[in-house]
């Protein structure tokens, strides 16, 4: 057995993407254990770049096991169109599995992802609006549709209809927005149903099949730690845990099956949507990192918000993760900086922080402490070798791993598999 977990330690977009393509090409499986529409994630694979949403990352390799997990909830419609696209584009895919106990996003609840961030004002989330938060929370409160569910057109009648009969008349007597009509989305989802029926099976037992077969599988998610429902900036978070741990949820297997816990981190700090941000620059300085990097949400389009590394928050995500090694990854976007700063840790009132505040309150009044680097002041895309990095590139990188408390396992200095320095072996 062999397996990796790739996780975030910050607020998404690190280039896990990458990442994951990057091992992928080496994996028989590659799995998606949680989240929905709501993450993108661009792969530069073959000179051409890729946009996904759903599809795993292992899907650009023809040998690879694909497969999407029962936490994973399934907008049907997107992850048709990405399919099409792919086919498009004539080039051989991966087997693509799903798991028939997935949960199904479906119209009311990007409907109502709309109007309760419209409701909530000047203290939004800043959520996508692709329904992901309220499928879930339909999940919670036992009134979503599974998969399973889906595929028999007489159960799907049946408990699509109950939650309209809920739906509607929330849609009506609390948004006043119009109702939704059954046979409108019972012919447009079973239509949906037969073109994804072929791909449906029992995952968990697929995955434990796969894992006694000593296949090299590696476990993705999406966002990152400081999205966690449980252990993230609450209530700025996604609503799933994108946490090493919860791949065993979400796909159906034990604790045991995970042998390596590797955690992304992008060499600077951004963050997508609302909430405490303590190493942002709202200065030239952030401005040049967004536009270098050019930070723009590859779901929504939304700018990113930017700053410094922020290495309170990955050696938290390094706690809650149990990271074996980390993946550093945009090391070039820092090429024409003359000086690096790097959050080494918070102050409030004067006294340091120990722990990682819950409090939003506390995390909005934080110092942070910076350490200065001197830049490296020159081009390492082209560099493949660690050793061949400059002294103060070098440097810094080591003294991101120092910080995590982990080691170094991989330096990226671009979005292509070519830019990608191993360290350690992986599988």
């Amino acid at each position: 057995m062999s397996t990796i977990v790739v996780v975030g330690t910050q607020w998404g977009d690190e280039g896990k993407g990458k990442i994951v393509d990057f091992l992928a090409s080496q994996a028989d499986v590659v799995a998606r254990f949680q989240g929905g529409s709501n993450a993108g994630h661009t792969v530069t694979n073959e000179g051409r770049e890729y946009k996904l949403h759903l599809l795993p990352s292992g899907i650009l390799y023809s040998g690879c096991t694909c497969v999407i997990g029962n936490d994973v909830v399934l907008d049907p419609k997107l992850l048709l169109d990405e399919i099409d696209s792919m086919k498009a584009l004539n080039r051989p895919m991966g087997t693509l599995r799903i798991s028939n106990r997935c949960h199904v996003v479906m119209p009311y609840h990007k409907r109502l992802d709309a109007l309760q961030e419209q409701f909530r004002g000047s203290s939004k989330v800043g959520t996508t609006g692709h329904g992901i938060g309220p499928c879930y929370a339909d999940a919670a409160d036992r009134i979503g549709i599974r998969v399973v569910s889906w595929m028999d057109k007489e159960a799907f009648a049946t408990e699509l209809k109950a939650a309209l009969a809920y739906k509607n008349k929330l849609l009506t007597n609390v948004f006043g927005a119009e109702p939704f009509d059954f046979l409108e989305i019972f012919d447009e989802y079973c239509g949906y149903a037969e073109r994804l029926r072929p791909y449906v099976c029992d995952t968990s037992s697929l995955m434990n099949k796969l894992i006694d077969e000593d296949k090299r599988i590696l476990f993705e998610g999406a966002q990152a730690a400081m999205l966690d429902l449980s252990h993230g900036t609450y209530p700025f978070v996604t609503s799933s845990h994108p946490t090493a741990g919860a791949a065993c949820i979400g796909l159906g297997i034990g604790p045991k099956c995970i042998q390596k816990v590797v955690g992304v981190v992008k060499a600077y700090a951004t963050r997508v949507g609302e909430g405490p941000f303590p190493t942002e620059q709202l200065n030239e300085n952030g401005v040049k990192l967004r536009e270098i990097a050019h930070e723009y949400g590859a779901t929504t389009g939304r700018p990113r918000r930017t700053g410094w590394l922020d290495m309170s928050v990955v050696r938290y995500a390094a706690q809650i993760n149990g990271l074996d090694c980390i993946a550093i990854t945009r090391l070039d976007i820092l090429d024409t900086f003359p000086e690096i700063k790097i959050c080494t840790g918070y102050r409030l009132n004067g006294e340091a922080l120990h722990e990682f505040p819950a409090s939003l309150k506390v995390l909005g009044q934080v110092e942070p402490v910076y350490e200065t680097l001197p830049g490296w002041m020159c081009d390492t895309s082209a560099i493949r070798e660690y050793s061949k990095l400059p002294a103060n590139c070098r440097a810094y990188a080591e003294r991101i791993a120092e910080l995590a408390g982990t080691r170094l396992g991989i330096v990226s200095v671009g979005p292509s598999r070519e830019q990608t320095i191993v360290l350690e072996k992986m599988f």
